[in-house]
């Protein structure tokens, strides 16, 4: 009688580019992270997942689980999993891309199995699509998750574009509106054409290095047809942060810098109405069930 377990953690990201109107990305990793927890069985029936402290649908870890067990030829087992994540839902912080990138890890540690990079987030996006949690495949957010890294992609292609190291002196600050949240079937056929020409100049300038200055500008754009309050973004720019902006759909503001910037942002944040989150950029790292 098999039994069999394993383990996979994937962190949050935060946007540099966000890829709903170009279909091209840039995101980096950040220090909140994800356990997916997964027990295969032959005595188990089906596939059934549990979120452990927050109210969300297990179904994407299901359909990742599922998707693994096709993808190796694996019939005879049912899983059981569980996640646990400090990476805070509906907010632009890739919870689901985390969520989809553990599961994943979780299972290929259970069964022995190794995958490459690319394997595994062709896994994860096609899991998010399914379960109607990203309307681009989040191909950039899943990227930066799994890799702990700066990433710049085309998400079409499922292409990594390019990669980039964020300053591991730096610290990350993250306000999140009180009382808000934005899920992604709220922004179905949500008209971004009237920015994409500005976002693909961003992209570009992300490509070209300058990824501070685009992370602050797409934030700005993306704000104007999304209706988020900028407030926060001008605080800590103001604050002395490299950037500042909008990650994701929002409504988290995510603002990068020295640490003594950083210190003065959450000083100034601490006087509007939100929830402060103060932590690091990811240290590049992948588990030993990805290989190269």
């Amino acid at each position: 009688m098999r039994e069999l377990s394993g383990v996979g953690f994937a962190c949050g990201s935060a946007t540099v580019v966000n890829a709903m109107s170009t279909g091209k990305g840039a995101a980096f990793g950040v220090d909140l992270w994800l356990e997916a927890r997964v027990r295969l069985s032959e005595r188990i029936r089906g596939i059934a997942g549990r979120t452990v402290g927050v109210r969300e649908s297990p179904r994407l870890v299901e359909i990742c689980v599922r998707k693994v067990l096709e993808r190796l030829g694996v019939q005879d087992l049912g899983a059981r999993i569980c996640t646990y994540s400090d990476i805070p839902v509906a907010v632009g912080l890739s919870s689901s891309s985390a969520a989809a990138n553990a599961a994943v890890l979780a299972t290929l540690m259970a069964l022995g199995e190794r995958m490459r990079p690319e394997e595994v987030l062709e896994i994860s996006v096609a899991a998010a699509i399914e379960a109607g949690v990203t309307l681009t495949g989040a191909f950039d957010d899943a990227a930066a998750s799994l890799l702990a890294t700066g990433v710049i992609t085309d998400n079409r292609k499922m292409k990594i574009l390019g990669k980039f190291e964020v300053d591991p002196s730096f610290r990350v600050a993250i306000f999140i509106p009180r009382g808000k949240k934005l899920y992604t079937k709220s922004l179905r056929g949500k008209d971004f054409s009237q920015i994409a020409s500005g976002v693909e100049e961003v992209h570009r300038m992300a490509l070209d290095g300058d990824v501070w200055t685009a992370m602050t500008l797409n934030g700005i754009l993306y704000s104007s047809v999304l209706g988020h309050d900028l407030t926060p973004t001008f605080v800590a720019l103001s604050s002395g942060v490299v950037a500042a902006g909008i990650t994701g759909k929002g409504p988290a503001t995510v603002a990068v810098g020295s640490p003594e910037a950083i210190s003065e942002t959450v000083r100034n944040w601490r006087r509007l109405s939100g929830r402060i989150i103060l932590t690091s950029p990811a240290k590049r790292w992948t588990q030993n069930v990805v290989r190269d």
